[in-house]
């Protein structure tokens, strides 16, 4: 396997063809998506700073970042539809606009509804702009098909190693510059990459290049809608974003609860950071070798797995940090295994709006893991019910991916011009 990927990553870089082109594109998802999930990834980071700051509870701090996951997902569709029609480039500007926005607006925030606002509407907004939605559909379209998963790994594995980066360098700005002018840092960071949506623009086809008939945005709805599968990954992507959201929000806060020291934290969510470059490079290129449905299955059952062994053991560092690796390796990867799915099942054309309409699903389960994970504290002083949920929730996912229909769908050609 591991020679596999090894020669997957020797021929995307012979000569060839668009070679420079294709590192410009996978370069540029990267940095646009590393700071995009990174920034996200190390939210939790803040909760403690926030509330002891504002005198806020950690439910309204999960509240704001579960609006955030809510808003993020109803806004991908909608997103990928005008990615879709007129280009990757102005929506990935556009989110990394408001990212900046909602960064600035976190710190100047002094009320519970202004933090919600901020935090939770306007970057939630952003990243539907800036992360895989419509990141990844922009690669797919721009990279030939023998490169595609090489190229979806790619830009993956170098977005998880910005999400690495930040997390050691935000909690260094957290303590040197406190949490809002580690924000303000952040926000700074952004604007930086603005330049990166040119490239990521897609080319317009030549006339004539297009040889399938052209299919209208609302066939492709109707399509999706009636097949089984596109409502069983909607359904089984609930289970990661609710694992990947009530981790990476709460689990500074609960090993300050178990009486670990804060670097803890900081430590596994660089580590679970760390992993997920190799995880997502590595899922993003056996998606091209195996049926992404089965890998996907795989991932899911091993989440339970780790969650489980986690929460059974002891804590510290030698039940932690495992955990963090393990996790880590399967963070992402689920990511461009569900983006082969849609695009080997419904083609690549409308792939923006078809995953956008499947992040429901995720985001769905992001709300619920970050708000139920702080209210659920709330009301028990224990976080036990939530990864017990997250173990349930990671076994009904696997049994949802494994009967799904992943053949590509046949469309009767368009009648013959006279």
């Amino acid at each position: 396997m591991t020679s596999r990927i090894l020669e997957d990553s020797m021929t995307a870089c012979e000569p060839g063809p668009g070679r420079a082109r294709v590192w410009m594109v996978v370069v540029a998802a990267g940095a646009v998506m590393g700071l995009a999930l990174g920034l996200r990834h190390v939210q939790g980071l803040f909760l403690l700073p926030v509330t002891g700051t504002r005198g806020w509870s950690r439910e309204l701090f999960g509240l704001a970042l579960a609006v955030q996951n809510l808003v993020w997902g109803l806004a991908q569709p909608l997103a990928g539809m005008v990615a879709d029609r007129h280009g990757s480039g102005r929506v990935v500007a556009s989110g990394v606009v408001l990212y900046v926005l909602g960064l600035y607006g976190m710190t100047r925030a002094t009320t519970a509804a202004g933090f919600v606002l901020a935090a939770g509407v306007v970057t939630g907004l952003a990243l539907a702009g800036t992360a895989f939605g419509v990141v990844y559909a922009a690669v797919s379209r721009q990279v030939p098909g023998e490169r595609r998963a090489w190229a979806v790994g790619m830009a993956g594995a170098l977005g998880g190693l910005g999400q690495f980066l930040l997390v050691p360098a935000t909690q260094g700005l957290i303590e040197g510059l406190g949490w809002q002018g580690a924000l303000l840092a952040g926000a700074a960071a952004f604007a930086l990459v603005l330049p990166l949506a040119r490239v990521l623009r897609e080319p317009r086809p030549a006339a004539g290049a297009q040889s399938a008939p052209p299919q209208a945005l609302g066939e492709a709805l109707r399509e999706a809608c009636g097949h089984r599968g596109f409502w069983l990954l909607n359904l089984g992507f609930l289970a990661c974003g609710f694992q990947l959201a009530f981790i990476a929000n709460h689990l500074p806060a609960y090993l300050a609860d178990r009486g670990l020291a804060p670097e803890a934290a900081v430590a596994a969510l660089a580590t679970i950071a760390l992993a997920n470059v190799a995880g997502i490079y590595a899922c993003g290129v056996l998606g091209g070798r195996y049926r992404p449905k089965y890998l996907l299955a795989g991932i899911y059952l091993a989440r339970s797995v780790a969650i489980a062994l986690f929460v059974l053991l002891p804590p510290g560092p030698w039940t932690l940090y495992p955990f963090a690796a393990v996790m880590g390796l399967m963070w992402l990867g689920t990511v461009p295994l569900t983006n082969g799915v849609l695009s080997g099942v419904f083609g690549l054309r409308y792939l923006g709006t078809l995953f956008g309409l499947v992040f429901i699903g995720h985001q769905l389960g992001s709300f619920l893991g970050v708000w139920m994970g702080g209210r659920v504290f709330e009301a028990t002083g224990s976080y036990v019910l939530v990864w017990l949920l997250a173990i349930a929730l990671g076994v009904l996912a696997a049994a949802l991916h494994w009967p799904i229909d992943d053949r590509p769908l046949l469309r009767s050609p368009a009648p013959a011009a006279a």
